[in-house]
């Protein structure tokens, strides 16, 4: 099976990030903006969370708090699991199944390096069973 780096390959390592000073609403826009279900959020650099479409459901929405008013740092999901570029992507299933999340930051060396969802690994995982269905079709009919 394959690992992180290939869905890094294809995907790109594009890195969306905001500070934890930013509102929820301008991250919201941001999210918006580029078509995402989460934003990394880092400070001076470092990465230090992240914040997804979960996040505002749970923690600002249903608290009753104004997205123009409420930091992320205030809602953002502290210490979320993490994988490198050498984690499998059946590690990166099981992890995301057993923890119910739907994002994973790629990490090397203390840098990120990377963002995968769901929908990359279930993209993956549906390529490669169609690039063996196809192999095995080929080898059988020999063509």
């Amino acid at each position: 099976m394959g690992k992180v780096r290939n869905i890094l390959a294809i995907k790109g390592n594009a890195v969306f990030s905001v500070e934890p000073e930013t509102t929820v609403y301008n991250a919201l826009e941001q999210m918006v903006e580029k078509n995402l279900g989460a934003l990394l959020v880092e400070d001076k650099g470092k990465f230090v969370g992240i914040f997804t479409e979960r996040d505002y459901a749970r923690k600002v929405i249903l608290r009753g708090k104004s997205s123009r008013e409420t930091q992320i740092r205030e809602i953002m999901s502290e210490h979320p699991a993490t994988v490198t570029p050498d984690t499998t992507i059946e590690d990166c299933m099981k992890l995301m199944t057993s923890r119910y999340i739907r994002h994973l930051p790629v990490m090397e060396e203390g840098k990120l390096v990377g963002l995968i969802s769901i929908g990359d690994v279930v993209k993956y995982i549906i390529d490669e069973q169609k690039f063996i269905i196809e192999n095995l079709e080929h080898y059988i009919t020999g063509h």
